[in-house]
């Protein structure tokens, strides 16, 4: 007699199996769109988005100070407003596309921080654009500064899109020193070299000037951080010991001699004291971060100042910018040709500026000669403030952190010293200004980074940051944790 429970079963079996089929589909979906869904995750840029967030927070800054500034000034909101915002931040939102397609794993703060600063320096020019604008014939700039801004975005684009990995600068480390010599001595030539407010910093071609030198800063850093690897190990243990130091080959001082040379030719040739300072500056912090030998840095600062002193003893014009930086109140001082009363005037507005400042647009910087350009830190802190100063300089700051973070997560030595350069430079030159102007050191001519009016310097850092965005791209998953 057969058990009714065993007919039962063969059934419920054949009922089991297209369920187990079932199943089997269901964990496969499962599992199939759970992995699509990493994949996702792991190809959506999520630095991007934040970028994008902080970008449009600093377009809105931007367009903000711009309206400030008029409703302060003219008492009305004209629709030219539009021309000075709207190209640079097309601009600005084009290189962060271009970034999410070809760098989507570049730093996600420097591209915001940088539309900040350059934002808030068209808005300060068009402020004082606006103060002369009842003059016959004013010298207008704001034009100019949106003009150059967009040709700058322009060349860090180019940047980005054409340089795959930038490892294979290291092909052109001479070649690199050769154009940032030449370009640095450049404005000596006669015929195109032009001399202007006293300096002979620029070449004319018909009519259009340039500042060769802000290249030469990108080119002699490239050639430092390039020889600096390969040089390595002579510079920091092959040579002999005098007095207990480690000296190096003398075929190794060479390019160090050069450099030397070069930047004492800018300050006798090209009356730049600025600029002989930033280059020589910079070498000196690429040789120690090689080499971790102060021996490098003590050596060339005693040659730089040795240099230096016997300039300010022969040259006028380096006496005359020592004079008006310890007295600058001095009559004679005060009112000598190209004396000190920039200088005090740039710090009158300081002081007017008190803690909170005066409002953008409220204070009263087209009084201080060169307020666009040399000036424009001090026509900021007028208006600004204390507070709005710190401000300032903390974005600097934080840019420059960022640029030295993307060396240090690095593996390969030309990319730390690559990184640590470029990013110093941009440290450097800020100190310079805003210590001539405030008078922590004798006044120069160079000018504050991505604020001042001038294209050389615009389009110069802003290839600067391009290089950055490539470099911090380029460490990809091999980046270590660094805190800054």
């Amino acid at each position: 007699m057969s058990n009714p429970l065993s007919k039962l079963s063969r059934p419920l079996q054949k009922l089991r199996r297209p369920l187990k089929a079932a199943e089997k589909a269901a964990n496969t979906v499962t599992f199939g769109a759970t992995d699509a869904i990493g994949k996702i995750v792991r190809i959506v840029p999520r630095s991007r988005n934040t970028e994008l967030m902080l970008l449009l927070f600093a377009l809105g800054l931007n367009i903000y100070e711009l309206i400030q500034i008029q409703l302060s000034v003219i008492q009305v909101m004209r629709s030219d407003v539009w021309q000075f915002f709207l190209p640079p931040a097309i601009g600005a939102l084009a290189i962060h596309l271009l970034l999410r397609l070809r760098a989507s794993e570049a730093d996600p703060l420097l591209l915001p921080l940088t539309v900040a600063l350059n934002g808030l320096g068209i808005s300060e020019i068009y402020r004082l654009d606006l103060a002369k604008e009842h003059l016959t014939n004013p010298s207008l700039f704001a034009g100019k500064q949106v003009v150059w801004t967009c040709i700058a975005m322009a060349a860090a684009m180019l940047v980005i899109y054409f340089v795959k990995s930038h490892l294979f600068l290291r092909r052109f480390i001479y070649i690199s020193m050769v154009l940032g010599v030449a370009l640095l001595l450049s404005p000596a030539l006669p015929i195109i070299g032009k001399t202007i407010n006293g300096a002979r910093l620029w070449i004319g071609i018909g009519g259009f000037t340039f500042q060769p030198g802000e290249l030469a800063k990108i080119a002699l850093t490239i050639f430092f951080a390039g020889y600096l690897v390969s040089r390595r190990e002579s510079l920091s243990i092959v040579g002999r010991r005098v007095l207990g130091v480690q000296l190096p080959r003398a075929r190794e001082l060479g390019p160090i001699l050069v450099v030397w040379v070069a930047s004492l030719g800018v300050l006798v040739f090209e009356r730049d004291l600025g600029t002989s300072l930033l280059y020589f500056g910079l070498f000196l912090v690429m040789i120690y971060v090689a080499t971790g030998r102060a021996i490098y840095v003590a050596t060339g600062l005693g040659m730089f100042l040795t240099g230096a002193l016997v300039a300010g003893r022969f040259m006028s014009y380096v006496s005359g910018r020592v004079n008006a930086w310890l007295d600058p109140l001095n009559p004679a001082n005060y009112n000598a040709f190209g004396g000190s009363y920039q200088l005090a005037q740039g710090n009158f507005g300081l002081a007017h500026g008190s803690l909170l400042g005066s409002g953008l647009g409220g204070g009263l910087p087209q009084l201080v000669p060169l307020a666009e350009s040399d000036f424009i830190f001090s026509s900021l802190g007028e208006e600004l403030g204390l507070a709005g100063v710190f401000v300032l300089l903390l974005t600097y700051l934080l840019l420059v952190s960022r640029g030295l973070r993307i060396g240090f997560t690095h593996n390969d030595d030309f990319s730390k010293l690559l990184a640590t350069g470029l990013s110093f430079v941009l440290a450097l030159q800020t100190f310079i200004v805003v210590g001539g102007v405030t008078r922590v050191v004798p006044l120069t001519g160079l000018t504050t980074p991505f604020l001042a009016a001038g294209g050389s310097s615009l389009l110069a850092n802003w290839i600067i940051v391009g290089l950055l965005l490539r470099i911090s791209d380029s460490a990809g998953g091999n980046q270590r944790t660094v805190t800054l």
